[in-house]
C-alpha cells in the first residue's frame, strides 16, 4: 500500500469512527425527539430548513475545496476565503430573515414566519466560523478533525434533548439549532490557531477555481431537497415530517459512512492526481472500502424497516417505512455514485459534477412531479431511486474515460460485498418469516436484535468465503481484515 493510500485509510478510519459515534449519539437524540415531539413539529422545522438550505447556497463556493485542492494557498488565500464566507453569510442571513412572512404564506403555517427569524440569526452567527480548521484536511491530520467534530456533536447534543423535555414543541429543535451554531463557531477559534483578518486580496484566484463548485453545490441541493418543497407544499407539516425522519434514517450509507470516507479520500486523490496510475488505485481502494461498508447498510436498512420503526420510533411513524425501504435503496446506489465526484474534482474537471448533477436532477423533477401525482409520498421515494439509476450508465462511462478505468476493474472491487449484502438480506427476510409476528415494543425490539445479529453474522461469513474464493485479493476486504487481526493482537496482549 503507498504511502498516499495509508493516509487516506488511516483517516478514513478517523472519520468513519468519527461517524460512527456522531451517528450512534444522533441515533440517541433522534429516538429521544421522535418519542417527545410530533411529525408535525419536525415537518415544520424542515420547511425552515429547506430555505436554509437554498440560501446556503450564496456561500456554498467550495472555498474549503480551493484551499485543499491548491496546495500553496496560504494566508492571502486563508483570508479572503474567510472574508467571502462572512460576508455572503451575513448577506445570506438578512435574506432569509426577509423572507420569513413569504415561506409563512407559501406553506400556509404562521408558526413558521418567527421559526425562520430565529433560524437566521444562527445563520449569521455561523458566518464567522474560523476558517482554520480546513488544514486539518488539507494536512490529512484527521485525529484534529476528529476531535473537532465530535465536540460539536457532543455540545449540540447536549443542548438539544434538555430543551426537547423542557419545551416539547418544535421550538427545541429551532433554539438548538441557534445555540449548536454559536458552539461551532467558538470551537472553530478553540481547535485551531489561526486567527482569520478580512481581506480580498486572492478573490479572483478563489472565484476562479469556486464557479464551477457553485453550480455543483445548487445542483447537490436541488437533487437533495426537491422532494421537500413538493411534500411540505401539497401534502403539509406532519407528511413532511415523516419523508424526513424516513429520507434521514434511510440515506445513512451515505450520510453516516460513506461521507466520512470521502472526506478522507480527496485530499489523497488532490496529491496523487498527476499520477494516473496511483490515483487509479487509489479510487479502486476507497470505492471497495465504500462498498464494503456501504451496501451492507442501505439492503440491512430495507430489511429492517418493518421493525426497526414501531420498535425504535414508535407506532406514530409507521407510514415511515416503506418510505424508508425505498429510499434505503437509494441510499446504496448513492453511496457507490459519491466518491466519484472526488475524482472530477482532484482532477480539475468540476465542470462534470455540475453537469450530472443537473443531468441527474432534470430526470428526478419529472419522476417526483409524476411519482407524487399517482402515488404520493411513495412516488416521491421512487422517484429518487429511478434518477439515480438512470445516471449510474453515464456517470460510469465518464469515469471510464478520465481514470481510463474498465468496468470489469470496478465490478471486482463491489461485486463481493454485493452479494455478500444479498445472502445478507435473504437470511433476514428468512427469519423474519419464520417467527411469529412480534407484538409490543419487548418483542418488537427482541426480533429487531436478532435480526440485526443474524445479518452482520452472515454478511461477515459470505464476504470472508468470498474473498478467499476469489484468491485473496488486495482487496478492501484484505485491509479491514488486516486491521481487525492486528486489533485483536494489541487487546489480546493487553488481556494477558
Amino acid at each position: 500500500m503507498s504511502d498516499i493510500d495509508r493516509k487516506i485509510a488511516t483517516g478514513a478510519a478517523w472519520m468513519v469512527a468519527f461517524k460512527l459515534i456522531d451517528r450512534s449519539l444522533g441515533l440517541v437524540s433522534t429516538i429521544v425527539l421522535a418519542r417527545l415531539l410530533a411529525p408535525a413539529d419536525f415537518g415544520l422545522v424542515a420547511m425552515a430548513t429547506v430555505i436554509i438550505a437554498a440560501m446556503q447556497l450564496l456561500v456554498a463556493f467550495g472555498l474549503d475545496v480551493s484551499l485543499i485542492q491548491n496546495q500553496r494557498a496560504g494566508r492571502a488565500e486563508f483570508d479572503t476565503a474567510w472574508t467571502i464566507n462572512l460576508l455572503f453569510g451575513l448577506l445570506a442571513a438578512a435574506l432569509i430573515a426577509a423572507l420569513g412572512r413569504p415561506a409563512a404564506l407559501y406553506y400556509h403555517d404562521a408558526r413558521l414566519e418567527a421559526v425562520v427569524y430565529v433560524l437566521a440569526i444562527g445563520f449569521a452567527v455561523q458566518a464567522f466560523a474560523n476558517i482554520g480548521p480546513v488544514t486539518f484536511r488539507r494536512e490529512m491530520n484527521f485525529r484534529k478533525e476528529f476531535n473537532f467534530l465530535l465536540a460539536k456533536r457532543v455540545a449540540l447534543l447536549g443542548v438539544t434533548i434538555p430543551l426537547a423535555f423542557m419545551l416539547r414543541n418544535y421550538w427545541a429543535l429551532v433554539a438548538g439549532q441557534l445555540v449548536g451554531a454559536l458552539i461551532s463557531v467558538l470551537l472553530s477559534y478553540m481547535a485551531s490557531s489561526y486567527r482569520p483578518r478580512l481581506s480580498l486580496v486572492a478573490k479572483a484566484e478563489l472565484f476562479h477555481h469556486s464557479k464551477w463548485l457553485m453550480l455543483n453545490n445548487l445542483t447537490y441541493f436541488l437533487n437533495m431537497r426537491s422532494a421537500e418543497f413538493f411534500v411540505g407544499r401539497m401534502l403539509g407539516a406532519p407528511a413532511l415530517g415523516v419523508y424526513t425522519i424516513a429520507y434521514e434514517v434511510a440515506t445513512l450509507p451515505t450520510t453516516e459512512l460513506v461521507a466520512p470516507i470521502n472526506r478522507a479520500a480527496f485530499p489523497g486523490y488532490t496529491k496523487v492526481a498527476g499520477d494516473l496510475p496511483q490515483l487509479q488505485r487509489s479510487f479502486l481502494n476507497v470505492i471497495g472500502m465504500i462498498a464494503l461498508f456501504g451496501l451492507p447498510a442501505g439492503i440491512g436498512i430495507a430489511a429492517v424497516a418493518d421493525l426497526m420503526v414501531p420498535a425504535v420510533l414508535g407506532d406514530k411513524w409507521l407510514p415511515a417505512i416503506p418510505l424508508m425501504q425505498v429510499l434505503a435503496v437509494y441510499g446504496a446506489l448513492q453511496a457507490l455514485h459519491s466518491n466519484i465526484t472526488y475524482i472530477y474534482m482532484a482532477l480539475g474537471r468540476m465542470h462534470l459534477v455540475g453537469l450530472l448533477g443537473l443531468g441527474q436532477f432534470l430526470l428526478l423533477a419529472i419522476g417526483l412531479v409524476t411519482g407524487m401525482r399517482y402515488w404520493g409520498l411513495n412516488g416521491a421515494a421512487w422517484a429518487y431511486v429511478m434518477a439515480t439509476v438512470l445516471m449510474l450508465p453515464v456517470t460510469k462511462w465518464l469515469l471510464g474515460r478520465c481514470l481510463q478505468l474498465p468496468l470489469r476493474a470496478l465490478l471486482a472491487h463491489v461485486w463481493r460485498p454485493l452479494a455478500a449484502s444479498l445472502l445478507m438480506a435473504g437470511a433476514v427476510l428468512a427469519l423474519k418469516w419464520a417467527l411469529p409476528t412480534p407484538q409490543g415494543t419487548a418483542a418488537l425490539l427482541t426480533t429487531l436484535l436478532a435480526a440485526v445479529a443474524l445479518g452482520a453474522l452472515v454478511y461477515g461469513v459470505a464476504c470472508e468465503v468470498l474473498w478467499r474464493s476469489a484468491g485473496r485479493p488486495a482487496s478492501s476486504e484484505a485491509v479491514v481484515r488486516q486491521k481487525l487481526q492486528a486489533l485483536l493482537q494489541r487487546l489480546w496482549r493487553k488481556v494477558r
